[in-house]
């Protein structure tokens, strides 16, 4: 077994010799195809130089010709145009200088290329492959010495081995012979004893002979490794440089004559570059802005400011603070102001971001790939070149932002600046007595509760069907959406984020309980028009059927993607034309009012998408709760395309009849458009009331008082509601504790009896019948007398009591009347 181990191991080492010979031989064969390879690179590069000068000398001939053609073509066209002082101009006669010289510069190169830098290099070619070819031939024999020297240290290296074998088998039968010896130590025979002396023998005769083999092994194995040495470390560079003899010097001679051609073309170029260097210095955007500015003056000068243009004989023509007036433009003034203060702020930040995204773009454009060094950034971590275009147009894109914003910023500020100043001015004229005195009414002034008119409808309001509720209350406008719009009309157009600032939870349950009992709770007291807002929010987005019926949703959807402005409004149009009339009517007056909140967004900072987003979700729904967010975006769309388009989209009152929105309201305005909408359902509640005789014409006598009642009261800090009281044939007005005056409503209605009003029990009533002239009349003496005491006692003037302040607003309404 163990002689078994020593002949692989044997074998492995044999193996292991041929295998590295034989790479070696592998290696040197290699080596002469490596040289063949090198002289066919050496010659297809002289070959391929020659090649280029050649051509190198019919490009620049063709360049030189290319320049001139090009120069003289823009030459012919600047002579033909007037000349111009802009400093881009005198760039570009500075290049056309530039490239007349260099096309001269380049018809020399040609010459030199075409003529005497080819000959050198074909001689070159000769003799680099003559020496080539010999060298390989030395290489050759020196591999030819080198195998032989291998093939000896191979010879040796066996002929060591095998006489090593020898000697292991030997000294391995001598060692058994002596533990058989050991044995038998008792009865030691002479056959064994010769046994022993005969292998020893054997032994040293075959370790005199591994001795020698090993040797020569030896000797051999240290000339082969200094034969290697220096064939690879020396004979095979000499080889090498002996093949390049000459080969570099003649490609640098010729090289040195092309740099020494270019250098003088350089130096011409050089100087032209220079020329053209100081037009380029010398360009300035700001004075190229100002001469195209002068050039085209009467293109760019501005135009002569719009004058006022009264009609018909109107002789105001600034802003009047005068009457009740006075206090809603004291109202917008300190909202005005109050955006103001926040607008400068926000334009100055804009200046700032402005001016930093423009050094930066400066900063992108003039590190791109123009640079010289851009060949190289890539090694040093910088962004490849798409990469910092991308970045570019990134920045590019954020500048153009800035821009945008800084010019909507600072033009919304010196709109909102013009109206402040005039807004300013007008305030800080001192109102008159009477203007003081109305100042002071209208303060606290709020609409006539309708609850009277409202409260005997059996259709819920909110969460219900609205064409149920406008049939049974006979409002063409739901009483919710008439006030909450006439609210906001007389105190919010101006609010900063109305409809999306949140309001009140609070105040927007009571308002919406109020309202679900048929009250009028804006009539009453003042809210917070966040919360009021809401109320209108929350009104249709609890609608059972949406205001825009839900099969006709994917067709509006669909017209929406509409690009054309004129043609989307017209199918918009022939999809709600087919809706009821009234939802139309409903429609048409809320969006009338969003377009009207939409005109105060430099204000109110509610633009048409901005309505949109917060209204578009109540308005619009899909056939699938799931819908609604993945159609907002075309949702928001669509509710600001109706916004913005609103007059070409809905029929107008002569087709479809109803309210119509008006900007400019009043209180009386907001009062008879709810009492239009009234007298059905007034008629109603006098039928349900039991009233047996005449009811058509005490039906109509009952909405005559109620709105003489509006006209003659106004809220509860005006008259104390519970002074009023109202029967089948007029109502009474309580003047003093002991004073009722009786007021007839009209003819048609004969009364039935007085309806009395005790304010103390102990006092004694007095009811005296009054005619509605006579009315009037009274109002109107009530009204002076009000004003002499005001001009005499100045403390009670400034602040009247709330019930005078509403008389005297209403006598003087009634006695224009």
């Amino acid at each position: 077994m163990t002689s078994h181990v020593k002949l692989r191991k044997e074998r492995m080492g044999m193996v292991d010799y041929d295998t590295q010979i034989k790479e070696v031989r592998c290696q040197l064969v290699d080596q002469l195809k490596v040289l063949d390879v090198q002289l066919e690179q050496k010659s297809q590069q002289l070959q391929d130089l020659t090649d280029y000068l050649r051509r190198r000398g019919e490009i620049e001939s063709e360049y030189a010709r290319s320049l001139e053609k090009l120069s003289e073509r823009f030459t012919s066209r600047i002579k033909r145009k007037e000349p111009s002082s802009h400093s881009v101009s005198q760039v570009w006669l500075a290049l056309l200088s530039q490239t007349r010289q260099e096309s001269k510069d380049h018809g020399a190169m040609s010459e030199r290329c075409s003529n005497f830098l080819i000959q050198p290099l074909t001689h070159c070619l000769e003799y680099t492959q003559r020496l080539a070819k010999k060298s390989k031939d030395i290489c050759t024999q020196l591999q030819d010495g080198l195998l032989k020297v291998t093939t000896e240290l191979q010879t040796a290296w066996r002929t060591y081995v095998q006489y090593h074998s020898g000697y292991v088998s030997a000294e391995g039968k001598l060692k058994e012979a002596e533990k058989q010896e050991e044995k038998q130590k008792q009865s030691v025979s002479k056959k064994l004893e010769r046994l022993i002396e005969k292998r020893q023998g054997k032994v040293l005769e075959i370790d005199l002979k591994c001795t020698k083999a090993r040797n020569d092994y030896l000797l051999n194995l240290a000339a082969a490794n200094a034969s290697m040495n220096k064939y690879y470390l020396k004979d095979i560079s000499t080889l090498i440089d002996c093949a390049d003899v000459g080969y570099h010097l003649s490609v640098s001679r010729v090289m040195q004559a092309y740099l020494s051609s270019r250098g003088r073309t350089q130096e011409s170029l050089t100087a032209g570059l220079q020329q053209l260097q100081e037009s380029v210095s010398g360009l300035d955007q700001s004075h190229d802005r100002d001469a195209l500015l002068q050039d085209h003056y009467a293109t760019f000068c501005m135009p002569l400011r719009f004058p006022y243009q009264p009609h018909d004989g109107d002789q105001v023509s600034e802003v009047s603070a005068g009457g009740e007036v006075r206090c809603e433009l004291e109202i917008r003034f300190t909202q005005i102001q109050t955006r103001l203060k926040a607008v400068t702020p926000e334009t100055e930040e804009a200046s700032n971001s402005n001016s930093a995204a423009q050094s930066t773009l400066l900063d992108s454009i003039g590190d791109d790939d123009l640079d010289i060094t851009s060949g190289s950034s890539q090694q040093d971590g910088t962004p490849s070149v798409p990469r910092r275009r991308a970045n570019a147009q990134e920045i590019e894109n954020l500048y153009l932002s800035s821009v945008k914003e800084h010019l909507l910023l600072s033009s919304l500020e010196a709109k909102l600046q013009v109206k402040h100043d005039l807004l300013k001015v007008a305030l800080e004229q001192e109102p008159s007595n009477e203007q003081r005195l109305r100042r002071n009414g209208t303060m606290t002034r709020l609409r006539k509760n309708l609850s009277s008119a409202n409260s005997m409808h059996n259709y819920q309001l909110f969460g219900g069907d609205m064409l149920s509720f406008i049939q049974a209350s006979g409002q063409q406008i739901p009483i919710v959406v008439e006030s909450c719009i006439c609210y906001i009309n007389l105190n919010g157009l101006h609010h900063e984020g109305i409809f999306r600032v949140p309001g009140s939870q609070m105040e927007v349950n009571h308002l919406r309980d109020a309202f679900e009992r048929g009250e009028d709770p804006l009539a009453e007291r003042r809210y917070e028009l966040d919360s009021v807002a809401g109320v209108l929010k929350l009104y249709f987005r609890d609608l059972e059927n949406p205001l825009f019926p839900i099969d006709s949703t994917s067709l509006l959807l669909e017209h929406v993607q509409i690009k054309n402005a004129e043609e989307r409004a017209a199918q918009l149009k022939m999809v709600i034309s087919s809706y009821l009339d009234p939802v139309i009517v409903v429609m048409r007056y809320l969006f009338a009012f969003l377009h009207h909140v939409s005109q105060y967004s430099d204000e109110n900072m509610m633009q048409p998408y901005n309505l949109a987003v917060c209204f578009g979700p109540s308005l619009v729904r899909g056939a699938h709760d799931d819908d609604v967010v993945t159609l907002q975006p075309q949702i928001n769309a669509l509710v600001k395309s109706i916004i913005v388009q609103h007059e070409s989209i809905f029929p107008s009152q002569s087709k479809v009849q109803g309210p119509a929105y008006e900007k400019c309201m009043t209180l009386d305005d907001c009062e008879t458009i709810l009492e239009e909408g009234d007298a059905e359902a007034e008629s109603k509640d006098a039928l349900e009331t039991g009233s047996s005789t005449d009811t058509s014409a005490c039906s109509s006598a009952a909405s005559t008082q109620k709105k003489i009642e509006r006209h003659r009261a106004y809220s509860s800090g005006s008259i104390d509601q519970s002074g009023l009281t109202g029967g089948a044939a007029g109502g009474s007005i309580a003047l003093s504790e002991r004073l009722t005056l009786q007021i007839p409503v009209g003819p048609q209605c004969k009364p039935r009896g007085y309806v009395r009003r005790k304010v103390h029990s102990s006092s004694e009533d007095i009811v005296v019948k009054v005619d509605k002239e006579v009315c009037r009349q009274m109002d109107s003496v009530f009204v002076e007398l009000l004003s002499r005491q005001a001009l005499q006692d100045p403390s009670s003037s400034a602040a009247p009591s709330p019930s005078a302040q509403a008389a005297q607003k209403k006598g003087k309404r009634d006695g224009c009347r």
